[in-house]
């Protein structure tokens, strides 16, 4: 039994979930997020929802965070400066050689974290083997050290060729640089990752070097100011990959917590998932500044092995969140064509909505919802108490740009974003071969329930999952987090037996390595490949079978598992031979369980009155008719299990409100979750 504390930072709140597993004990809370320093929003979200005896007693405090993401989108971090093999040091902007869209006549390629003048070349070259080609010149590194010092370089990243294969360089580079007198973050290749493919090493090291003063600064001032709170517990921090890392873990690689954020909530679904028995779930977490989704397949979230992040790629396991700007605080606008549009520009947490009263003037999302009646009395969590007045004076000048009433905007804007929204969820189930109609919608995040009847609707999605506690839901996802480390590194061999042996000697090296850098003991390990035909540029990743991380099966029946893989996801099987691309291996020490989503409900009664937990009704823009109604207030603490939930209504609660629109009903379920379906179906 153990009591756990979950932080979820958002653009535009801060969102906790406190849970104790002896009693089942569960508080929430919300607080405005600070930007300039977050750790004083969770302080404040703490202050809100957990008593100082229960802070000290609780034994993890596990925390999603954006800092590093931030970080890039500002581009607010380290003065970077690079070493590169003499020859390579372009590479950051000659990147693929290709455009990301061909028939973009406008498009520009993101701006290089290192400007050329920065990027030193070094005589030195590896073999693809790591056997060394060119002695490394130590003189031309201790030189560049003294123009980092003159150029005010705080950070450099060390990437040399195929140091993937062999670190001895990048090693001798560093400590050259420590002699010559740089105080400064350094982030080498070869840790950053062991695999090849120079431009997306290479930039993944820049980033790494780019966030690491500013997520290692914080997560100090975060530590210690719950320690001045009375913490004593551990500190955790989700990865972009899935599950979680200590907080000196996530300093050492902080570019491991990019996407550390919107995965939370992934993983909560993940869980409600299983526990339903749901093939396919589609998340859809709206916050204030942006829309997150992902497609959950038999209980687990789609992973990648690289992500993107402002255009630039993360080689590091990463679950596929797809985000936009999309959330509660996006500004509508009239472009220069005279069309509507919305986002991605947000107001964010300061100054927020026109409504919020916080000297915002531009009409957002949450303005209109307010206007059309969709937030009841607008009493939002937080003890925000939103200003009609604001938000039609926000409005109004869009209405006269374009010659049409308030209301129609507001209606506009609603279809507008919750378009955008659809066309994310389309990115990752029907560009991936998926029917979207045939998964469960999830809503969540302090604007997603607001949503749910808009994107069911416009995606033709007959089942919605309402999770209890949907506001703070990835708060809540973030406490069944497992630490997790992993490790890959590039070892091209034939798929053998000489191969399988290498390959297991790899895993053993890749496990011992993983074990000298955690500060935890796994408790599980797991090992994965990289796979491809012979003469194929990319691969595939395939799921190894065996006891403690090695390789028990022949190589006749592992290339059987990859052509089935290859088959099902390219629709056709060959016989060209198999080779082994990059050993990949994840060392997991699962945290003490805690119970399954908490009961955010009444007492079960069976065969609720359809009138349980009703505290009036208001008037609201009813979308599936197309004109005002009247729809029912219903406080959803108060909602027994069993009881009914049907549209037209505006559930409230503490963390979210929820817009059911009319054509959909269903009942509160023994977890605490409403299932809504749509009357036709």
């Amino acid at each position: 039994m153990t009591t756990r504390l979950g932080v979820d930072v958002g653009g535009t709140f801060t969102d906790l979930i406190f849970y104790d597993e002896a009693t089942g004990e569960t508080r929430v809370a919300k607080a405005p997020t600070t930007p300039r320093a977050p750790e004083q929003g969770i302080l404040a979200a703490i202050a809100a929802g957990v008593p100082g005896d229960r802070l000290a007693a609780a034994a993890y405090f596990l925390h999603g965070t954006t800092v590093g993401l931030n970080a890039l989108l500002e581009r607010r971090g380290a003065v970077v400066g690079m070493l590169a093999t003499a020859g390579f040091r372009d590479v950051l902007e000659i990147r693929r050689g290709d455009r990301v869209d061909m028939y973009d006549l406008f498009w520009r390629q993101p701006e290089a974290l290192v400007p050329r003048r920065l990027r030193v070349p070094i005589t030195e070259r590896l073999r693809a083997d790591g056997t060394v080609h060119t002695p490394i010149d130590l003189d031309a590194v201790r030189a560049a050290a003294e123009q980092f010092k003159a150029e005010g370089v705080t950070a450099v990243a060390i990437a040399f060729l195929h140091a993937y294969a062999n670190g001895e360089h990048e090693l001798a580079a560093a400590q050259a640089l420590r002699d010559a007198g740089f105080d400064g973050e350094l982030s080498l290749s070869h840790k950053v990752s062991g695999e090849y493919r120079e431009y997306e090493r290479t930039t993944t090291t820049t980033i790494d070097a780019f966030v690491r003063g500013r997520m290692s600064n914080y997560l100090e001032r975060l530590e210690t100011a719950l320690t001045d709170q009375g913490f004593d517990g551990s500190s955790l921090v989700t990865r972009s990959g899935g599950g979680a890392m200590t907080f000196a873990e996530a300093a050492e690689r902080p570019f491991e917590t990019i996407m550390s954020g919107p995965v939370a909530g992934a993983e909560g679904a993940s869980e409600m998932a299983q526990a339903f028995g749901y093939e396919q779930v589609i998340t859809a977490d709206v916050g204030g500044t942006s829309f997150d989704t992902c497609l959950i397949s038999n209980g687990r979230p789609t992973t990648l092995y690289e992500g993107e992040v402002v255009g630039l790629p993360v080689q590091t396991p990463w679950v596929d969140v797809r985000s936009i700007g999309a959330g509660g605080g996006s500004i509508a606008y009239v472009d220069e064509g005279a069309l509507l549009r919305v986002g991605p520009r947000s107001a964010g947490a300061e100054p927020g909505p026109a409504c919020y009263g916080r000297g915002g003037t531009e009409a957002t999302v949450t303005d209109a919802a307010f206007v059309l009646g969709m937030l009841a009395d607008g009493s939002l969590a937080g003890g925000v108490t939103l200003d009609r007045d604001a938000a039609e004076r926000a409005i109004a000048p869009l209405a006269e740009k374009l010659g049409m009433s308030q209301e129609e905007v507001a209606r506009g804007i609603l279809r507008i974003a919750t378009a955008n929204m659809a066309g994310a969820i389309r990115e990752i189930t029907v560009e991936q071969g998926q029917d979207p109609r045939e998964a469960v919608l999830m809503p969540f995040g302090g604007a997603g329930p607001l949503f749910l009847s808009l994107l069911a609707s416009e995606l033709a999605i007959t089942q919605i999952l309402l999770p209890p506690y949907a506001g703070n839901f990835s708060a809540w996802g973030l406490l069944g987090a497992d630490l997790t480390q992993t490790i890959a590194r590039t070892r091209i061999t034939a798929l053998d037996e000489a191969g399988i042996a290498a390959a297991n000697a790899g895993l053993a090296e890749l496990f011992s390595e993983v074990a000298e850098r955690a500060a935890h003991d796994g408790s599980v390990r797991e090992a994965r490949l990289d796979m491809r035909y012979v003469g194929q540029e990319h691969s595939l990743t395939v799921d190894v079978e065996g006891d403690d991380g090695r390789i028990s099966v022949t190589p006749e029946q592992l290339r059987e598992r990859f052509r089935t893989e290859y088959e099902r996801t390219f629709g056709l099987r060959m016989d060209d031979p198999v080779e082994i691309v990059s050993l990949r291996a994840t060392v997991r020490t699962p945290l003490p369980r805690r119970g399954s989503a908490p009961v955010a409900a009444g007492s079960a009664e069976n065969g609720a009155s359809s009138s349980a937990g009703i505290a009036g009704t208001t008037r609201a823009f009813s979308f599936a008719d197309g004109e005002w109604a009247d729809f029912d207030v219903v406080l959803r603490e108060q909602l027994p299990v069993g009881a009914r939930v049907k549209g037209p209504a505006i559930l409230v609660e503490p963390t979210a409100t929820s817009y059911v629109d009319r054509g959909f009903a269903g009942s509160v379920h023994a977890s605490g979750s409403i299932v809504l379906t749509t009357t036709e179906a």
